[in-house]
């Protein structure tokens, strides 16, 4: 990943919840089902394991887990390692390349978000919404950047930060209306629980134009995101600057944040209408 040369890579940040493989389907299952469930096994907890650990994780028997891996294994989707665990293959990074919202979109977005670190020396993301979580397809950090707790790939839950907010605002509504409905993770006394409370920060982000997360995720870090906006207008993905909420200037940082996203945006080839 290129970064400027004063860019470290911050200390291995501390994992969000871990998402554990789903339950076995009752009845039943299917042959893509049962496919995916061995994919599915692996995770930032879990990305080297037996062939054991995978017929566990992903709740099938030894035998049909290991005509499963095999398979996988001799199509590249997994590889095995001289101690005889296996990983995730190269030939699933082939196949993610190829997505829109993954390494297609983060060619385009690179050349801003250097540009917005270069501005602030602070954490710069790029995320995508899956479902109701927000998904880290870039990163940038500091040698001094506040701590974060992501890395590329990572999931947040959209209410905890700054990208989130700012995707969530501009989804559907009933979308919204369902998410605000709750359940809604609490990571520390300032995340915000009450859907009242989320329904009005949503109505704000989408007035302003901006997302501003305060000690959300980790007491001590600030976030200000901005929608990134697709050829047809829609929003796509969001770009965020994190910093220390102590030393926070929130009316500095929006600017940037809102050029480096414009900017995104008209690689994308997204027009804005005459006088915005």
């Amino acid at each position: 990943m290129p970064m400027t040369t004063d860019a470290v890579p911050s200390p291995p940040p501390v994992p969000a919840p871990p998402h554990l493989p789903p339950a076995p389907a009752k009845g039943p299952r299917s042959a893509p089902d049962r496919l995916l469930s061995v994919l599915g096994a692996f995770d930032l907890e879990h990305p080297a394991l037996s062939l054991t650990d995978i017929s566990r994780r992903a709740g099938l028997s030894l035998s049909t887990a290991h005509r499963l891996v095999t398979a996988l294994a001799e199509w590249g989707a997994l590889e095995r390692d001289d101690s005889g665990l296996y990983h995730v293959g190269l030939r699933l990074w082939e196949l993610a390349a190829l997505a829109p919202r993954g390494p297609a979109l983060r060619q385009i977005a690179l050349p801003y978000l250097e540009d917005l670190y270069e501005a602030t020396h602070e954490n710069v993301q790029l995320a995508v919404r899956d479902g109701n979580e927000v998904v880290y397809i870039e990163w940038l950090s500091g040698r001094s950047a506040v701590g974060v707790h992501i890395r590329v790939g990572a999931r947040w839950p959209l209410h905890a930060t700054g990208v989130g907010l700012a995707l969530l605002a501009h989804g559907d509504p009933e979308f919204q209306e369902e998410y605000c409905a709750g359940p809604l993770a609490s990571f520390t006394p300032y995340t915000v629980t009450e859907p009242a409370r989320l329904r009005r920060m949503l109505a704000d982000v989408r007035r302003a134009g901006v997302a501003v997360s305060s000690r959300q995720v980790t007491d001590d870090a600030l976030s200000v995101a901005a929608p990134v906006r697709g050829p047809g207008g829609s929003v796509v993905a969001a770009v965020s600057v994190v910093v220390p909420q102590a030393d926070a200037q929130v009316p500095v940082l929006v600017p940037a944040v809102r050029l480096a996203a414009r900017g995104i945006s008209r690689g994308l080839g997204w027009q804005p209408e005459k006088g915005t």
